[in-house]
């Protein structure tokens, strides 16, 4: 099959559409939406995002090491997208959003209660990559809504039904289709 070639660029699609909370020393509080977020490693647990240099939250998170990933879900769709389009410095968006802030384990950033999923984050080392600056961060703490949990105890996505970003749209997650390894599990006989 054909396909098209295009200039190189970030294809790597979809991804998280994350709420990114920081907050300065002074103690004034910001979020800011990120797609360019993800895993770095299991063990140490480390996580990354990545901030243009113009945006309010990159010197918050310069001056104080922290920042809290923040999992978006349908009902947060709105929100996500104003946090994302608005600047800390001109508001308050938790109180513009209605979203409470909320601290666990960080002096600094706060975690965002109506996320169902709240990554704490201490920053390790800062790539200045070109258009973003990468924030590798070691994992402090990760805090899951007991609303979402399954009756084994596990977070469950249909429930919190996620956010996921691509060229500029915000899609909900789908269903479940298969856990790690269903391709080449054996399958139980079944009883004759």
């Amino acid at each position: 099959m054909p396909k098209q070639k295009w200039k190189p660029g970030n294809m790597l699609y979809p991804l998280p559409a994350v709420l990114v909370s920081c907050g300065d020393k002074n103690g004034k509080l910001n979020m800011m939406t990120a797609a360019w977020t993800g895993t770095i490693c299991s063990d140490p647990a480390m996580v990354y995002v990545s901030i243009r240099k113009s945006r309010y939250s990159h010197h918050m998170i310069c001056e104080t090491g922290e920042y809290c990933i923040n999992l978006t879900t349908q009902d947060l769709a709105r929100a996500t997208d104003f946090a994302g389009v608005r600047s800390g410095k001109d508001m308050d968006k938790f109180k513009e959003l209605h979203l409470t802030p909320v601290f666990g384990t960080l002096k600094y950033a706060p975690m965002i209660d109506e996320s169902p999923v709240c990554i704490e984050c201490k920053v390790e080392k800062i790539m200045e990559l070109g258009s973003h600056d990468m924030f590798m961060a070691r994992v402090e703490a990760v805090y899951a809504d007991e609303k979402y949990m399954d009756e084994n105890g596990r977070f469950d996505l249909e429930k919190a039904k996620p956010l996921v970003y691509s060229h500029g749209q915000y899609y909900a997650t789908g269903k479940r289709l298969g856990k790690f390894g269903y391709s080449v599990q054996k399958k139980k006989s079944r009883p004759r």
